[in-house]
């Protein structure tokens, strides 16, 4: 019986830790999806963002081996008056938005005009960048994490990462809020059983007093 409890004690806990792990993950995902959908439905227009940051999807090998495709790359917005030769900047290029390195400023009419290039292209882009093209400089990049956010969009994903871990959750609550409701049955019982004890008790000392008054 007491081999039975721990076990059950074990999974609980088992429970609980992977409800935090998936709490901890999935709420700043959520909270950073959501600001960034909201954003994009709001301004259609601009490049969502993250107070100031901007998440983008490495599609194509042209800025190989700083970072490949499935990467995701984090870009932050600055003035344009702060980018330098070999920063890489992200641009929007018609509807797209490319990254790649500067490679040269030049100023016309008193405004910068940016050459890029893509590390692992041959050639520069042909069309130079204006400062209200620039969407941001680069931060960093996590490898392979772009396919990760690709597959969390799909039906799957969905499912993995947001229908199961709410389940979870659910399923974690109803065990929770059992085992509270339980262990006050149990409480109010034993209260219970503990107070018709001490009646019992009380009425067999009076029977007992009442007794030894009527031998007297």
């Amino acid at each position: 019986m007491e081999e039975k409890h721990q076990k059950k004690s074990a999974a609980k806990r088992i429970l609980v830790i992977v409800s935090l792990v998936l709490c901890i993950i999935l709420i700043p995902v959520l909270i950073v999806n959501t600001t960034l959908l909201v954003k994009s439905f709001l301004y259609p227009d601009k490049v969502p963002d993250f107070m100031g940051y901007k998440p983008f999807i490495v599609l194509s090998g042209s800025m190989e081996p700083v970072f490949f495709p499935g990467d995701l790359v984090l870009m932050k917005e600055v003035s344009v008056d702060t980018l330098e030769e070999m920063d890489i900047i992200a641009f929007r290029m018609g509807d797209s938005v490319i990254t790649h390195r500067i490679i040269e400023i030049n100023n016309v009419d008193g405004a910068p005009r940016y050459v890029t290039k893509g590390d692992n292209n041959n050639i520069a882009d042909t069309v130079a960048v204006l400062p209200q093209m620039v969407e941001g400089r680069f931060i960093l990049s996590i490898s392979k994490l772009g396919n990760f956010a690709l597959f969390m969009q799909t039906p799957a994903g969905m499912v993995i990462f947001v229908v199961v871990p709410l389940i979870l959750y659910i399923f974690y609550d109803i065990m929770r809020r059992r085992a509270i409701y339980k262990k006050e049955k149990q409480k109010t019982s034993d209260l219970e059983a503990e107070l018709e004890r001490l009646r019992t008790l009380s009425a067999s000392v009076a029977a007992t007093e009442y007794n030894k008054e009527e031998a007297k």
